[in-house]
């Protein structure tokens, strides 16, 4: 049964008492999809809570108010047109904020809907600010937000020593199963234990639950990620960043579709399909389509493939789906499949798809075709020390692996 959950930012407001404690100069991290729950902008309700202590703000990647495209396009710092603070971006010259983007601060609020996925930034973006933050003696209160695929399902292999990047920060897997709260408590863990770190935890929220069942809207958290069923497929589908496969960007249902010019949809659907069927991945359906993406990958040109349509979120392996989609497509002779081998998140030596997996036992399994079986000893490799780890510092009901 769905019920209304209070975010961090939600309790902060509504709730007498949590205000008052916080004195002298404030910052604020957010964005666009860092609402209240009647959809007011977060920056907005914080400085009618706040007034004039609230003196800046931060944007990352995407920017402030996410209306920037993909990877490394960065915004500037700037004073916003209507709030009349600074906004200081933490995607453009500087991914770690400078001694002069946190004078006169005492306390940081963090306010970001992340997705749930390892390469997903924002929660690096938040790891590094700790990092500073612990360094400068200035607090970080994290308003914590739902993870939109839930607390329960981990998918994907862990973090590789020495493949840490800027979408690799954490030895977590990479559908990791972690609200951003919970995350910035094993950034203290590892990375900073000097971090003066608070979570405004949620109310509501229980680890079973994914975006339908919190009754809230949605709001794209980046540009590129329309509906909540893109935040699912994102975990399997972000891997084909990797490769010259488009992943539906120019159109209007980005990071749900797959496919290329000149694969014939309805045959290569029905191959993938078999495939699901005999590895029992159950939970979705996929629609043969042709789409027409505007830009990036393919613009301008019709491309075969197929819409990942989920159909019971809480049991489809999105990450795996991906994974073998990924071979397929490799291993089709209608388009010329290739690795992205362009600088990918501020890396510039070795292939995307490396970073965007956290090593490279995926694309090594993909050129040679494998198993279902060797693929599940990727994903197991690790695990289990990361769900030791999870144990310390997940902080809502219904802890199940």
């Amino acid at each position: 049964m769905s019920q209304k959950i209070m975010t961090g930012l939600d309790r902060l407001i509504d709730e007498k008492g949590l205000k008052e404690k916080y004195s002298g100069n404030i910052g604020y991290l957010g964005h666009s999809a860092a609402v209240y729950h009647n959809l007011e902008l977060g920056l907005s309700q914080m400085i009618k809570t706040f007034g004039k202590k609230l003196i800046k703000a931060f944007g990352p990647q995407h920017g402030f108010v996410t209306d920037v495209q993909d990877n490394m396009i960065e915004t500037a710092d700037h004073i916003h047109p209507h709030f009349k603070i600074p906004i200081h971006s933490l995607y453009g010259e500087t991914r770690i904020p400078t001694d002069e983007m946190l004078s006169n601060l005492d306390t940081i609020f963090v306010d970001l809907q992340d997705v749930g996925t390892r390469v997903y930034t924002y929660i690096t973006t938040m790891s590094l600010l700790m990092d500073k933050c612990a360094y400068k003696g200035i607090q970080v209160v994290i308003l914590d937000r739902p993870n939109p695929v839930g607390g329960i399902l981990t998918e994907g292999p862990i973090l590789e020593k020495g493949w840490e990047s800027f979408v690799g920060h954490h030895p977590i897997p990479q559908r990791h199963s972690l609200t951003i709260g919970e995350v910035a408590k094993l950034q203290k863990k590892l990375h900073c234990p000097d971090c003066d770190l608070e979570v405004i935890t949620m109310k509501g929220w229980n680890r079973e639950m994914h975006w339908q069942d919190c009754q809230r809207h949605w709001v794209n958290p980046s540009p590129n990620l329309p509906t909540p069923e893109s935040a699912l497929t994102f975990c399997g589908t972000v891997l084909f960043e990797g490769t010259n496969i488009s992943e539906g960007r120019g159109t209007t249902r980005a990071l749900e579709v797959l496919g290329a010019p000149g694969i014939e949809p309805y045959a290569f659907t029905q191959k993938i399909q078999k495939e699901i069927d005999q590895w029992h991945l159950e939970g979705c359906t996929l629609r043969a389509c042709q789409f027409y993406p505007m830009f990036q990958k393919h613009s301008g040109q019709s491309c075969g493939g197929f819409q990942i349509h989920p159909t019971d979120t809480k049991k489809l392996l999105f990450w795996r789906l991906g994974a073998l989609a990924l071979r397929e497509f490799y291993h089709q002779q209608e388009f010329s499949f290739e690795w992205n081998d362009k600088p990918y998140e501020y890396q510039f030596n070795e292939l995307a798809i490396d970073f965007i997996n956290a090593g490279p036992s995926l694309r090594d399994w993909v050129t040679k075709n494998g198993s279902l079986e060797e693929l599940e000893l990727i994903e197991d490799k690790g695990k289990q020390d990361f769900l030791n780890l999870r144990e310390n510092i997940v902080i809502y009901e219904n802890q199940k692996r």
